[in-house]
Order: C-alpha cells, then structure tokens, then sequence
C-alpha cells in the first residue's frame, strides 16, 4: 500500500490555523481591558483543565496565542475628554433618516458588537463619527444619520 494513504501518526492533532490579527492599533476601553484579562484567565484554566484531549489543547493555545497578542498590544484609552465631539469611547445618539434612533459606544475591536451597541473604531460609521458634534450629520452606507447626543 502506498504511504499517501496511511496515516503517519495516529495521535497527531490537525493544525489549527491561527487566528487573525488586525493590523489596526489595538485601542481599548477599561472594560474591554478587563474582558481580554478575564479571557486570559479563563483560557489559562481550560488549558490546565484539558487533560490529555490533544485537540481541546490544541484549540485553547491558538486562542491564547491571539489573547496574549491582543493584550500585549493593547493601548488603555482614556475616557473621551469631552462630550462636544465624538471620541473613542464617545457614546452618540444617532437619528436616521427614516427616523429610526440608534445609540452607539466607540470601543475597540473585540469589544464590539453592533447588536449591543458597541461599534468598532475601525468601523466606518465609527470613523464617520469620530470628530463630529452634535447636530452634525455623516452619510454611512447610503444612509443619513444625524447626530442628536453625545455622552
């Protein structure tokens, strides 16, 4: 039999392909500090937690591989100086224009989600955003949003 079809080694765990790294300055919140802190710990847990299961190892290494990376180059952000422009960590009440209101915080990248109301500052409503002042408005994605607060 031909050695293309056996397997070299029967214990062998399936390379798992590392997760992706934003090249975008890894700005953050406190509270997304203490969530990568709080990730860290409870990876650092299921990895003594994981026994002899090569692939569970396998899988929490790669994600704490990514943590320990996104924690290494996290820049703390100060809370936004003001509330007359919007700022990283600015939270903006936003009207569209079919009259709709959406309330966004301008965090960093892991932190977000949109369905929450966190948006990424990399996002491009975000870098819309950042900047303005109340009564402004941005044109994102073939909409109009007006800016009615900042806090």
């Amino acid at each position: 039999m031909s050695r293309a079809f056996v397997k070299e080694d029967d214990n062998a765990v399936e390379d798992l392909p590392e997760r992706p790294i934003s090249t975008a300055p890894n700005l953050v919140t406190a509270e997304g500090l203490d969530a990568i802190d709080a990730e860290l710990a409870r990876l650092n847990d299921a990895l003594a937690q994981a026994g002899e299961d090569r692939e569970a190892k396998a899988r929490v290494a790669r994600d704490l591989r990514y943590w320990s990376a996104r924690r290494g180059s996290a820049h703390l952000m100060p809370p936004p100086p003001d509330t007359e422009t919007v700022h990283f960590g600015s939270t903006v009440t936003l009207e569209r224009d079919d009259g709709r209101h959406q309330v966004f915080r301008i965090v960093g990248e892991d932190e977000a989600d949109p369905e929450k109301g966190t948006l990424s500052h990399v996002s491009p409503l975000a870098r819309a955003l950042l900047g303005k002042g109340e009564g402004d408005t941005v044109r994102v994605a073939g909409h109009e949003l007006e800016i009615t607060t900042i806090g």
